[in-house]
């Protein structure tokens, strides 16, 4: 009747007992100090380690995505939430629980869409696929364009690297062919130009080493839990009480729906 309890999870990830961590089939003792960080997700989500080459790629983007700032909503709650005498426990659960749909899963519908570009043929499919996207989901594509950069400048630099990547064999570099085919087609067929945002690169770059559309949230989420970690640490320094999102001295917009 004991398997009943033990039986109660099941898990490949980790085996422990009394004097004893393994991770992955792997001594803990034998990573402390030889896994990054970025092979150390790897290996607890894939249950392999990583060529050491691919693991750098994945850490680029983690370094990429850390922070945009007190406007990004969930760097601003994290502050809040510190001025509302919250630990940095707290502060960083609610900023990470900003991370929606909306703001913090372009990554992941972007990799959604270069996977069904994929599956139906790959550059070509570019045009119909975007078509239907667009009559699923609306007009928005995921991974392109930004309202504060007119280029943002993590997506060339973690696009240059999957180039050398695909240079060295490390990837196909079919995801990035499919990225580029969509940023030329949205330049042709929109009134201005559409360049890939940070959320497009980092989705070619987990499409390529095999990551699933859902994981590129969750790393996304891992990449800006260090901006939330460091904007409530830094606000618990400068103090202040009960900060909202705007000074006192503004008032929102008051309308009667009567």
């Amino acid at each position: 009747m004991t398997n009943d309890v033990s039986d109660w999870w099941r898990t490949a990830i980790i085996d422990m007992e009394p004097g004893r961590i393994a991770l992955r089939g792997h001594e803990v003792q034998d990573l402390i100090g030889q896994a990054g960080f970025a092979e150390m997700i790897w290996l607890m989500l894939r249950g392999e380690r990583p060529d050491p080459r691919a693991a750098k790629l994945l850490e680029a983007t983690l370094v990429a995505a850390v922070d945009h700032g007190p406007q990004a909503p969930s760097i601003a709650t994290a502050r809040m939430a510190v001025t509302c005498g919250l630990p940095l426990n707290n502060a960083m659960a609610s900023a990470v629980n900003m991370l929606g749909d909306v703001h913090g899963g372009a990554g992941e519908q972007a990799v959604e869409l270069y996977e069904r570009i994929d599956a139906a043929g790959g550059p070509d499919a570019v045009s119909d696929e975007i078509t239907r996207w667009r009559t699923e989901h609306g007009r928005y594509i995921p991974g392109f364009g930004h309202r504060f950069h007119p280029v943002d400048p993590r997506a060339p630099a973690l696009m240059s690297l999957v180039e050398r990547a695909e240079r060295d064999g490390i990837v196909t570099g079919q995801f990035r062919r499919i990225a580029l085919t969509i940023e030329r087609h949205l330049a042709e067929t929109a009134s201005k130009p559409v360049p890939m945002n940070i959320d497009g690169a980092t989705a070619v770059i987990h499409a390529e080493l095999g990551f699933p559309a859902p994981l590129a949230r969750g790393l996304f989420v891992l990449s800006r839990s260090v901006g939330i970690l460091a904007h409530a640490w830094e606000q618990s320094q400068q103090g202040g009480r009960n900060k909202g999102p705007t000074p006192p001295r503004y008032r929102w917009t008051y309308y009667s729906d009567g």
